[in-house]
């Protein structure tokens, strides 16, 4: 069974719909911490309530941001953590862990890499006017945003959106897709060439386009 370490900042909802996923017996991984760099972080509670081990690292008890990634290894390496998640943490990854787990940290991005890295990428979406948006889930590299893409989702952009009603469409399909990229890693399809990831065996479905509970 694929063990996992999850990274947080705040509420959590892809770390819950990762936890719904595994609890339904659709993912066969655990969870074997979340670490939280916000002591105030909601994810703490769904932690809580689903009984999975939690960690408050605090950065600034560290002299470089070096260190406090040389700690959050040692806790996941000390918990035999295969894949790292990133979800909604919201710090740049140092070398330190990249070293310890390389193409091996996942991160969720609300926008289709490589338009629109960074923060508020639904934001960016709304105010570039592009038609279509959606999500990215990609490896992790040191750069921002910028690491191989898994797997991708579209939803559209309607002309009177708001970063606030494109995030929740959005959101819907993160939820989706997240869970599905750590289950193709748990079943060794993912193959990461360059900068290219195969998947083997797999085609993406189709209502990850056309979602019906989506409004178009």
């Amino acid at each position: 069974m694929l063990k996992i370490g999850v990274l947080a900042s705040g509420r959590g909802s892809n770390f819950q719909a990762i936890i719904d996923e595994i609890e339904a017996e659709r993912l066969l991984a655990s969870i074997e911490i979340l670490i939280v760099d916000n002591p105030e972080a909601y994810a703490i509670e769904r932690a809580k309530k689903h009984g999975i081990t939690y960690l408050y690292i605090n950065p600034k008890n560290f002299s470089t941001k070096e260190a406090f990634y040389e700690k959050i290894r040692d806790e996941l390496l000390l918990r035999e953590v295969a894949l790292v998640i990133l979800a909604g943490f919201m710090r740049i990854v140092k070398k330190p862990l990249l070293d310890a787990f390389p193409n091996r940290i996942m991160n969720i991005h609300p926008a289709l890499l490589p338009s629109f890295p960074g923060l508020h990428g639904q934001k960016q979406a709304v105010d570039y006017g592009v038609r279509i948006s959606g999500c990215t889930v990609h490896f992790v590299d040191e750069s921002i945003d910028s690491g191989p893409v898994i797997i991708q989702a579209a939803v559209p952009v309607h002309p009177d959106d708001t970063e606030e009603t494109l995030s929740e469409r959005i959101l819907k399909l993160e939820h989706r897709i997240f869970p599905e990229a750590i289950r193709l890693y748990a079943e060794g399809r993912l193959k990461v060439e360059g900068r290219k990831v195969k998947i083997l065996n797999y085609k993406l479905p189709d209502t990850y386009f056309t979602n019906p509970e989506i409004k178009q």
